[in-house]
């Protein structure tokens, strides 16, 4: 089941749904909702980010953790939050590299979805989390399943860019062909470790640097 999938994504991941360990991780999430573990994002919410950046579309990836465990911030893409809730601390030092490398005010919205709707991929390694509790998803199947789109980008599409923040997203590094695409890494934007590189990364005009060298669309990055 791919949920509300658009259309070209569910051809190329339509495989995927006919797995044994989809099946599981399908199971596990009844399972989990059948004894009153609340799961965010909300279920007509955990494939936004797909909705919003189809596979023709998609140019950037940014790949997050998991989803935020509090109540009212997932809604399916990385690092954003809906309007109206406060925007989480990583969130805020991502705006304000960007104020930094590209001069853009920091919006009062965490709502990333102008971003997708570019072709940026706000792609999290587990697409589910339990209210509360970071990581609870981390070993779950999702990880095969975002493991998988991103084998299927990097060997069907070409200058695409990565961007890995923090130790987590920087092990895909070995998914991705560095021949045919752009890959840039950072430690994570937690306040735990920005200061450790991701300040001065430089990475939102570097990708567009990188695009506009390939002839395609830069992002225009105001959230």
């Amino acid at each position: 089941m791919g949920w509300a999938l658009t259309k070209d994504w569910l051809e190329k991941l339509d495989f995927i749904f006919k797995q044994d360990y989809y099946q599981h991780l399908l199971e596990f999430l009844e399972y989990e909702s059948a004894h009153n573990k609340i799961i965010y994002p909300p279920k007509d919410q955990i494939f936004n980010a797909f909705d919003l950046s189809s596979f023709e579309n998609t140019k950037v990836i940014i790949l997050g953790q998991d989803p935020y465990h509090n109540q009212g911030q997932a809604h399916g893409l990385s690092f954003s939050v809906p309007d109206g809730v406060d925007i989480p601390p990583s969130l805020r030092n991502i705006y304000q590299e960007l104020s930094s490398d590209l001069n853009i005010n920091p919006s009062q919205s965490g709502n990333l979805t102008r971003w997708a709707s570019q072709g940026v991929l706000l792609l999290n390694s587990a697409l589910t989390v339990e209210k509360n509790s970071p990581g609870s998803h981390a070993k779950s199947g999702w990880v095969d399943f975002t493991d998988t789109v991103i084998d299927i980008l990097n060997e069907q599409k070409q200058n695409l860019v990565f961007l890995l923040w923090g130790a987590h997203a920087g092990q895909k590094i070995e998914l991705i062909d560095q021949n045919k695409h752009l890959v840039l890494t950072a430690s994570h934007p937690s306040p735990f470790s920005a200061h450790k590189g991701f300040f001065g990364c430089k990475h939102f005009s570097k990708t567009n640097d990188y695009l506009k060298m390939h002839n395609l669309q830069t992002i225009d990055w105001k959230p």
